[in-house]
């Protein structure tokens, strides 16, 4: 029988009567003759009210306990849903990550999966069972309970359908797929059918919110077909995106596919001659990176803060250790056009003179063959999104 990854998101798992239509749409699945592994995120918006509470009894908590507190989200949504797949005559057996086999590095709220010991699953599949997985969490080397960042289930998901050797990683969500920007922000936004892995990584890497990047960049190592769907969507065959190696990547002349937002970043500034010991302090304080540009004596890189919790400790650790050497700037987003061959001189032109008509001018700039990307202010984010997306994608 081939094996079929599904990932629901917690929108999906929102309430009970959700759960009841994802134990439906899993035993269908089963019922067609399919060996299944669901892999839940935690219930809703479960999530952010533990951090929520966790921040009521200490500012900045410790990122090990966080790692404790929220993976205690996922356990009830695995528990909950085998209950219902259970009471609808199917078997099933419900698993935390450490149980699943993944191991992660020891990095705590964006550790990374650097191994899947799968043996368990492939047990109770051979069982004729359904296997629920915790998303969003493993257990590293030194045995301690980790998490995988924002979207982590995902990831969980991806890197579960590489070790079984699955015939394709369905993603669950409230969202019917992939677009070409957020339909929330940009009204004209266009759902894209099908898309390649490394446009899509790249989308989600500059903060496209439909996928985790840290998935796609699974998929991409090991060859894995992902298909974005509605929970809801009952369509015969559903409206989804199907992102695979080698999958259509535009074929209009401005071959730009997709415009980006990440709302929350911090712009760092230093001198060229100080870029090893920035990014030595970063690893070291384990803040992210995404984009570093260097140019004669000057440096700027852009850091994501979305898991990064104990922001607010962890830039005055920056600033108490790098002194004058790193300048941080914050109320700083991330804007970004992605398709194939944009690293043009037309293209970062035509991005630069959009900038223009905003009034805007960005101080820190990035141009590669898929993505143009340059920081902004957060309160501008929409109007230019928008207008990006006029330039570079509406017809």
């Amino acid at each position: 029988m081939t094996i079929i990854v599904q990932k629901y998101g917690g929108s999906s798992m929102a309430d009970v009567e959700k759960i009841g239509i994802v134990a439906d749409k899993v035993v269908a699945t089963r019922g067609r003759g399919h060996d299944v592994v669901v892999v839940v995120s935690a219930m809703g918006k479960t999530t952010d009210e533990l951090i929520a509470l966790a921040k009521r009894v200490a500012k900045e908590p410790h990122r090990r306990e966080l790692d404790m507190l929220v993976t205690t989200g996922e356990r009830v949504s695995m528990a909950l849903l085998a209950i219902a797949i259970q009471s609808r005559g199917c078997d099933a057996i419900s698993f935390t990550g450490s149980q699943s086999g993944i191991i992660t590095n020891d990095r705590h709220f964006d550790a990374r999966i650097i191994e899947v010991r799968p043996h368990r699953i492939e047990d109770e599949l051979a069982r004729g069972r359904v296997v629920i997985v915790a998303g969003y969490q493993g257990m590293s080397y030194k045995r301690e309970i980790t998490t995988l960042g924002r979207g982590g289930s995902d990831t969980t998901a991806v890197a579960l359908a590489a070790a079984l050797s699955a015939e394709r990683c369905e993603i669950y969500s409230d969202v019917d797929g992939v677009y070409s920007a957020d339909p929330r922000v940009v009204r004209d936004a266009v759902h894209l059918p099908e898309l390649d892995l490394a446009m899509l990584q790249e989308m989600a890497e500059s903060g496209a919110k439909v996928i985790n990047a840290q998935a796609v960049e699974w998929a991409r190592r090991q060859k894995i077909t992902i298909v974005a769907r509605k929970t809801s969507d009952t369509g015969n065959p559903p409206k989804q995106t199907i992102a695979r190696e080698g999958g259509n990547r535009g074929t209009d002349e401005r071959r730009a596919r997709a415009v980006t937002a990440m709302d929350r970043v911090a712009l760092g500034e230093f001198a060229s001659a100080d870029v090893p010991a920035v990014l030595d302090l970063l690893a070291t304080l384990d803040v992210p990176l995404l984009d570093l540009m260097t140019c004669g004596e000057r440096g700027a890189c852009v850091i994501p803060l979305l898991n990064v919790p104990d922001w607010e400790r962890r830039r005055s650790q920056l600033a108490a250790r790098a002194g004058t050497k790193l300048a941080l700037a914050e109320g700083a987003a991330l804007v970004s056009v992605v398709g194939d061959g944009l690293g043009v001189p037309s293209a970062v032109a035509r991005f630069t003179a959009v900038l223009a008509e905003c009034r805007l001018t960005a101080p820190s700039l990035y141009a590669g063959p898929l993505r143009i990307g340059a920081a902004i202010p957060a309160d501008r984010l929409g109007d230019v999104q928008r207008a990006m997306h006029a330039m570079f994608v509406s017809v």
